[in-house]
């Protein structure tokens, strides 16, 4: 596009990964993905993690009251070692679980109690292929001989691609790609398999946690990669390719969890994830794909309607707080300190 408008209207969009951890944190940070947001697939992994009906049911109550009205949290069962394919399908059939998520165990934050091999939850995968029901994927290897950088490569070719090949029918979600091998296997699988990108994948790479120093609050997982997989993501997010979509992996952690000796991985971008991904379709030249990577092609791969309500972002400089007090809980969110050019009308 040529010219860049001063304001853009588009359906309201959805986040299709989030957390939004519990208790008073949930109560702070709700609040800023329900104001972008009609709906959001919501991480299961607090502790102990949401594995059952009953807890995922209980956890969906605490959001909606968090979050107030007019936000809808779409919720996913934890896949475990000894999770059971009835409690899964039937959490599917009542309306409860959306997904499942499969964290390898101890790839990332609250991973303590994810699958050690995919192998024994080939029955619970199975049944999910039966039933249509969405498999969510941290991709990442866990061994320790494996560079950090390639763990999500690696894991394609060990894990992914064999089980998209033996289970076909098995709706994949890749969650936030972060690298050009990714995006390239997204692409050219079948229909069945896609991808969440985040904010801050789309805008940094990992010289960004080592500028003039040691940087926690650049610090996720999957962690940024090198510049060439940075522009491999923006290629494939603003391509107007159905197969990926927004999903913000926004993830809140106290000042004082990421600044220590052994800090957290997450970055809290909730608060401004329009702004931010707007800010990258604009330099892009692709505000006009922007609608189908936030609001479109996600509901499509989940078989959900399309919001029908809309939101509206205008041309107008939008400067990000240092810090954001989440309910007593202070938290750096992604930019702090920087302008961004768009802001959130409503």
């Amino acid at each position: 596009m040529t010219d860049t408008p001063t304001r853009l209207t588009i359906r309201r969009p959805d986040d299709w990964h989030v957390h939004l951890r519990d208790g008073p944190v949930l109560e702070g940070v709700a609040k800023y993905t329900a104001q972008q947001f009609a709906r959001a697939i919501v991480m299961p992994n607090l502790s102990p993690p949401v594995s059952t009906v009953e807890a995922a049911r209980a956890y969906r109550t605490r959001i909606v009251a968090a979050a107030g009205p007019g936000f809808t949290p779409l919720m996913t069962a934890y896949l475990t070692d000894t999770i059971a394919a009835d409690e899964v399908a039937r959490g599917h059939a009542e309306g409860v679980f959306t997904a499942a998520k499969l964290y390898p165990a101890h790839a990332t934050t609250g991973s303590a109690h994810g699958v050690t091999d995919v192998a024994n939850i080939r029955g619970v995968l199975e049944r999910m292929e039966a039933i249509g029901m969405p498999l969510l994927i941290h991709g990442e290897v866990t061994d320790a001989h494996v560079d950090i950088f390639d763990r999500e490569a690696v894991f394609i070719e060990r894990v992914l691609a064999p089980l998209v090949r033996d289970l076909p029918g098995l709706r994949v979600v890749f969650e936030h790609i972060t690298t050009a091998e990714a995006a390239a296997f997204v692409t050219e699988s079948g229909p069945n398999v896609a991808a969440t990108i985040t904010p801050q994948h789309l805008h940094i790479n990992r010289n960004a946690m080592f500028a003039g120093g040691i940087r926690p609050h650049m610090y996720c997982l999957p962690v940024a990669k090198r510049e060439l997989h940075r522009l491999a993501l923006r290629k494939a997010a603003t391509s107007g390719s159905p197969k990926f979509f927004l999903g913000t992996d926004s993830a809140p952690h106290a000042i004082g969890a990421k600044e220590t000796a052994c800090g957290c991985a997450g970055i809290f971008n909730a608060p401004y994830a329009l702004e931010s991904y707007l800010a990258v379709f604009e330099e892009e030249g692709a505000l006009d794909k922007f609608e189908g990577f936030a609001s479109l092609h996600g509901p499509a791969f989940y078989g959900l309607p399309v919001n029908a309500e809309t939101v509206t972002l205008e041309k107008a400089p939008t400067l990000v707080p240092d810090q954001i007090d989440a309910n007593g809980t202070p938290i750096v969110p992604f930019h702090a300190g920087e302008t961004l050019g768009w802001r959130f009308v409503g």
